[in-house]
């Protein structure tokens, strides 16, 4: 959350969505993040803020800090800051702000766009083409074991065979402990190549953090966790190729998983607030 300049004079703050081109955007009728002021546009230098007004205290202050540890309270109005900026693109390339990213006033805000002006319209230029997808890497670990376990048990059918049913039953358990080990190795291997050649399809792309199944909501381990910048013209290739990693490494017990287009938040250069 970035403060900027906040003084407390009318109990509001004016509350940053995104940047965006001005001549690009329609006339938005929409609530903004508190559930009752709504989405205005300032322009200034050729760029367009979208923004609506807000309490002081729910981002500044003792009553900020509460409201931050509350994960109800974050979820919905992040949400609703996701959808704001996900709606400007929908007619403009965006350069979206972080969630709780507020000005004191339009005064303290064109500072900032006076500043980081050639750094905020280049981006918006480079982006009118590009999109954001975010692809996770998602192993179901009995499946896969399960999977190299039969395929080992083929290799060796006529070893294993000649074996009396004891024997037989213990290297069958070696396999299986050979399986758990090297489970992370070949996983990480086959998620290499395909990250790659999913990179060659891209303008760009980041490596983003793990998340565990209690953040995911999954059932399923995340193993990889990337953005990719994706050009317009190829974002049908790139579903597909998405489609066909999945049509061969699905009954492995790997998936990839394919959401988006989102504003591309991977890509923003930081601005010194």
């Amino acid at each position: 959350m970035y403060n900027v300049e906040m003084k407390k004079d009318n109990g509001q703050a004016i509350y940053l969505y995104c940047f965006a081109c001005p001549h690009l955007l329609p006339t938005i009728e929409k609530i903004g993040i508190d559930g009752k002021n709504p989405i205005f546009l300032h322009s200034f230098m050729g760029i367009a803020a979208i923004l609506s007004m807000v309490s002081f205290e729910d981002f500044c202050g003792p009553s900020a800090e509460a409201n931050l540890q509350d994960l109800a309270w974050v979820g919905l109005r992040a949400c609703c800051h996701e959808k704001v900026a996900e709606k400007i693109m929908d007619y403009s390339p965006v350069f979206p702000a972080g969630f709780g990213t507020v000005f004191s006033s339009l005064a303290s805000l064109e500072k900032l766009l006076k500043k980081h002006h050639t750094i905020i319209l280049q981006f918006l230029e480079q982006q009118t083409c590009n999109e954001e997808w975010a692809v996770k890497g998602m192993l179901d670990r009995a499946k896969a074991k399960e999977k190299l376990f039969s395929t080992a048990l083929a290799i060796q059918a006529e070893s294993l065979t000649a074996l009396s049913l004891g024997t037989r039953y213990f290297q069958e358990q070696r396999i299986r402990n050979t399986i758990e080990k090297e489970l992370k190795c070949s996983s990480m291997q086959v998620c290499n190549k395909i990250i790659n050649d999913l990179k060659s399809s891209a303008v760009d792309s980041v490596k983003r953090k793990i998340l565990s199944k209690e953040v995911s909501g999954s059932n399923l381990d995340m193993i990889q966790n990337w953005a990719f910048l994706v050009s317009r013209d190829v974002t049908a290739d790139f579903y597909s190729q998405i489609k066909q990693i999945n049509k061969e490494y699905a009954p492995q017990g790997l998936v990839f998983e394919l959401s988006g287009p989102w504003p591309p938040y991977s890509f923003c250069p930081s601005l010194e607030m």
